[in-house]
């Protein structure tokens, strides 16, 4: 929701969270509807030239005020290709409106990692104040932003602003946000990323810690308590392979606070992310992609983070890594990709939620099998593999591609007698 510069709030209506460097303000004015320039004025998508048969336009061009209206519409509606398309034109992303917001500061408060990817690699002044003085970095710990914390962090942004009611981005993580598992990433991802974590706050003169426990929030606490109380390790990057093989998160946060590699290898050649996604540690999976960890990083069995989740077949762990783009056309040593070991393996939930990505469902490996040949040969023809192979028809995988030998999804379901599965196959 969109902040507005307020003069000055009373202390208690500070403490209770309703003021911070990206405070939410329930009492704003709706913001102006997308498109709100005159109608004489074209739309961007008209003018924007991306049309190779289009018709050059007579129309005025739109002022640069109108540009960066329309950029800061298309960046409250998380619309990045429209962004996209604004900024070739000549959109400002650092343009702010009357209260203090700019397309850059829209994607730190709204939790919209896209969009603020496109902002960085356009010009955002990182270090860009809001109307409490804060930073980008307050606005997304406010709000729980993990992902966005640690892509600022990343982009070195200044970790330890104090906004003008005294807080940092850590204090407003504790002290306006909830004990859940968005928070624990946020936190954990400040602590990795080097920022203070004992100053105390003016306004409600607590620690973190102390804010931790007043408002009750164990969870917290307990990171807080793990961080503060470690002794730095001697060899930060073995640390953190050790930490992320065994699933502690705190630990992973404070090897690479004292400056372990995110990408160090153990003798396998597995990273801290190859080996989280392995064991499906997904609270250490989400700081490390927030922190910038490969997802494409191959190990002596040509494994990657991303392609472990087809023989894992973990949904919360392919959650975790898709915000890190990771590449899925890379194969695995039998030359295929993530749905096809899902498939054989019968994890009806993983293939629900993989044929929503761009993965290639017909892509065949090594052995000549597709995705829905594995789960049919390999399969034993239950109710979860006849479900995969209607989620596969489904998401428009072809039932037509043959194995080696040109046998069909469907001759071997008959041959096999599953004929659910072959009835699916017939249409």
């Amino acid at each position: 929701m969109k902040r507005l510069l307020i003069a000055a709030l009373p202390l208690a209506l500070v403490l209770t969270g309703c003021a911070g460097g990206g405070a939410q303000d329930d009492a704003a004015p709706q913001r102006p509807t997308p498109d709100s320039a005159p109608a004489s004025e074209p739309d961007d998508d008209a003018s924007a030239g991306e049309s190779p048969s289009a018709a050059p336009s007579s129309r005025t061009p739109l002022s640069q005020a109108t540009l960066d209206a329309r950029l800061r519409d298309a960046a409250w509606a998380d619309d990045v290709a429209r962004a996209r398309r604004l900024i070739r034109q000549g959109a400002d992303v650092n343009a702010k409106d009357e209260t203090e917001q700019s397309a850059y500061l829209v994607a730190t408060s709204e939790g919209y990692l896209d969009l603020l990817r496109l902002t960085l690699r356009n010009g955002a002044r990182v270090d860009a104040l809001d109307s409490w003085n804060g930073t980008g970095l307050i606005r997304a710990a406010e709000r729980g932003h993990g992902l966005v914390v640690g892509e600022l962090l990343r982009a070195g942004i200044d970790r330890d602003h104090v906004n003008r009611i005294g807080y940092q981005a850590i204090h407003e993580a504790v002290w306006l946000g909830k004990d859940d598992a968005s928070y624990a990433t946020t936190l954990r991802a400040l602590v990795a990323g080097g920022v203070e974590l004992d100053r105390v706050s003016p306004s409600a003169g607590l620690t973190p810690m102390q804010m931790a426990r007043t408002r009750g929030y164990r969870g917290l606490e307990r990171i807080l308590t793990t961080v503060t109380t470690a002794k730095p390790p001697a060899d930060p990057s073995s640390a953190l392979l050790r930490a992320a093989e065994r699933g502690d998160a705190d630990a992973v946060a404070v090897a690479l606070r004292a400056g372990a590699d995110i990408e160090a290898r153990d003798g396998n050649r597995r990273t801290a992310l190859l080996l989280a996604s392995t064991f499906d540690h997904v609270a250490v999976a989400r700081l490390l992609v927030a922190m910038g960890a490969d997802p494409d990083a191959l190990d002596d069995r040509h494994d990657t983070p991303w392609l472990v989740t087809g023989v894992t077949g973990s949904v919360p762990m392919l959650e975790a890594l898709l915000p890190a783009n990771p590449d899925l056309t890379i194969v695995n040593r039998y030359g295929g990709l993530s749905p096809i070991p899902a498939g054989e393996r019968g994890h009806v939930d993983y293939i629900r939620r993989v044929v929503r990505t761009d993965v290639d469902l017909d892509h065949v490996n090594n052995l000549g099998w597709t995705a829905m040949l594995e789960a049919v040969i390999l399969g034993d023809g239950s109710a979860d593999y006849v479900e995969i192979v209607r989620l596969l028809l489904a998401a428009g995988a072809d039932p037509s591609i043959g194995d080696h030998d040109g046998v069909t999804a469907l001759q071997h379901a008959e041959r096999r007698g599953f004929e659910a599965i072959a009835a699916l196959l017939r249409g």
